[in-house]
This record gives structure tokens, C-alpha cells and sequence, in this order.
């Protein structure tokens, strides 16, 4: 009788126990597929954000990239003289400073400063 209960203590002890084992490696609970959903749509969320940012800081860099090529073109058509007849790399307009040095307003807005050598004869559109 002695040996009958102590077999059946274990074998109550072991399902017990495999119970609990199989319980907590399970997604079982409410709370539990609540909590990965919401990393699921949290990762998703700030996944999305990211690229969105990225793209507004491209489309804001064209724009300000546009813009300054526009106000440095807009300054040196007023502040230096434009060499008629000659063209930059890439047909752009050619302008001479006030210390007699030729350059182009790139993409940018930004002045490259070019030899008499590296012009190229103006071709019209």
C-alpha cells in the first residue's frame, strides 16, 4: 500500500509539474497575445515613421538645394557680369567675378570656379 501511494504522489507530481512546464512556454493568456500584437504594431508603427522621415528630409533637401541654386543664380546675374558665348561641363552659364575668375552655379547653389581652359562653347536648346 506504502509503495502504491508513493507512485501515485509522483505520477500527480510529474503532471502536475508538465503542466506548468507546457503552460508557461504557451501563449495561452489574453494579456500574452495583447502584449505581441502590439510589439508586432509597434515595430510596424515606428518602422513606417522612419521611412516616412526619411523621405521628408529628401523631398526638404531638393527643396533647399533648388531654392539656394536659384537665389545664387539670381546674385550673380546681378552682381557679375555673364560670359556670353561659353558654358560650363553642362551648358550651364558661365559668370565672371569682381577678381576676374570664371564660374557656374551648380545644382547646389553653389559657385564652382572654372579655368578659360575647362569652358566649353555655348550650346543653345
Amino acid at each position: 500500500m506504502k509503495n502504491l501511494m508513493k507512485v501515485a504522489l509522483l505520477a500527480t507530481g510529474l503532471f502536475a509539474a508538465a503542466q506548468t512546464q507546457a503552460q508557461t512556454h504557451r501563449d495561452t493568456t489574453l494579456g500574452q497575445k495583447i502584449d505581441k500584437t502590439t510589439k508586432k504594431v509597434g515595430h510596424a508603427t515606428t518602422k513606417t515613421a522612419k521611412k516616412v522621415g526619411n523621405e521628408t528630409a529628401e523631398a526638404a533637401t531638393a527643396v533647399g538645394h533648388k531654392t539656394s541654386e536659384l537665389a545664387a543664380k539670381g546674385a550673380a546675374a546681378v552682381v557679375d557680369k555673364k560670359y556670353d558665348g561659353k558654358a560650363g561641363p553642362h551648358n550651364e552659364n558661365i559668370y565672371i567675378d569682381s577678381k576676374s575668375r570664371y564660374y557656374y552655379v551648380n545644382k547646389s547653389g553653389h559657385r564652382v570656379y572654372v579655368t578659360k581652359a575647362e569652358l566649353k562653347t555655348k550650346v543653345e536648346d
